[in-house]
């Protein structure tokens, strides 16, 4: 008889919910199982919501101790020791400031934890719907459709989206950063996964999508290097100019407002080029990034005095030429 009740209050075997059959089992009343039984749907539909937001909540957590662990001092050499093991391009280990590598694990960290929200919160909801009775192969069948739909659409935005991921992931550049995008060259101001933001030298903004960003030249990554070719009067004596280049160089180099810029001895690499009135001789000096304009505009200067005050003469229409241009305005500068 007992049997029985239960059959008729929450189905039948098999298909008995839980809570009914629980409540049936404890309290033996057909009508306090009955309504167990109406309040079983939505009592599952608070436990999927409940468990989905404690993943979630778990999920970031783990998210955010690994961006913290990314951005400490020495995460640097256990990405190597893995880059190494796994043969991953993608862990660029690159010297890169404390500040930027933090930056560049927040970026990542904050994409890892809306994509991993989106998706437990998608599959909850498609729970629900199943709980609810929602024709899910129709709805699979609309969705599909209307996907389909919004791809055509969203091509250039998945692209742009997926370029700069990668760009993020690695840290092709960042914010400070001088680069040359193909469509303009100036400082990067701002960078999200869909643009990145330029300013050039007229302080025009550019908006560039990530997915046109085809290639990309940094001008301030690692180091920088300011190249000098120093034009003389073509009967100079070339083993004293050069001497007399290097030796400014080097003295630049002792300059205490100088000295924590420059990376490497400077050097002389010699006879560039040789013209009818002139003689071109290139120097190089590695400087930090984004401070080889600061160091060639005063090597132009002294190389200027230490010219005048040897005696030498120089080319007839130049003396001393930056072979890269001018930087872009930059806040720093």
């Amino acid at each position: 008889m007992a049997d029985l009740e239960k059959v008729a209050a929450c189905g039948e075997a098999g298909r008995q919910s839980w809570l009914c059959a629980t409540v049936y089992d404890l309290t033996g009343s057909s009508r306090a199982a009955e309504i167990a039984d109406t309040l079983s749907a939505p009592f599952r539909i608070l436990v999927i919501l409940a468990v989905a937001y404690l993943v979630v909540r778990i999920t970031r957590l783990a998210i955010r101790r690994v961006v913290r662990r990314l951005a400490r001092d020495d995460a640097v050499e256990k990405l190597d020791r893995l880059r190494r093991r796994t043969g991953l391009s993608l862990l660029d280990t690159s010297p890169v400031p404390s500040t930027r590598r933090k930056q560049r694990a927040e970026t990542i960290g904050a994409v890892l934890r809306s994509v991993s929200s989106a998706l437990i919160w998608a599959t909850a909801v498609v729970m629900v719907l199943d709980e609810l009775g929602v024709n899910l192969a129709a709805l699979g069948v609309g969705a599909t459709v209307m996907g389909v739909a919004l791809g055509f659409g969203a091509q250039t935005l998945v692209r742009d989206f997926l370029a700069g991921l990668f760009m993020l992931i690695e840290d092709q550049y960042g914010v400070g950063d001088v680069v040359n995008a193909g469509p303009a060259t100036g400082v990067v101001e701002g960078v999200s996964l869909r643009t990145t933001r330029l300013r050039d030298n007229e302080g025009t903004v550019w908006h560039i999508p990530n997915g046109q960003i085809t290639w990309v030249g940094n001008k301030s990554q690692q180091w920088a290097r300011a190249l000098l070719d120093v034009a003389v009067a073509y009967d100079t004596d070339v083993g004293a100019a050069m001497e007399l280049v290097r030796r400014t160089a080097d003295e630049l180099r002792r300059d205490p407002q100088f000295a924590s810029l420059i990376l490497n001895a400077p050097e002389v690499w010699g006879v560039e080029a040789i013209a009818a009135d002139r003689v071109v001789i290139r120097l190089a000096v590695k400087t930090r990034p984004l401070e080889q304009w600061r160091v060639a505009r005063e090597l132009r200067a002294r190389l200027k005095q230490a010219l005048d005050a040897a005696g030498i003469a120089p080319a007839s229409d130049q003396v001393v030429s930056y072979r890269a241009g001018g930087p872009p305005v930059a806040p720093s500068q």
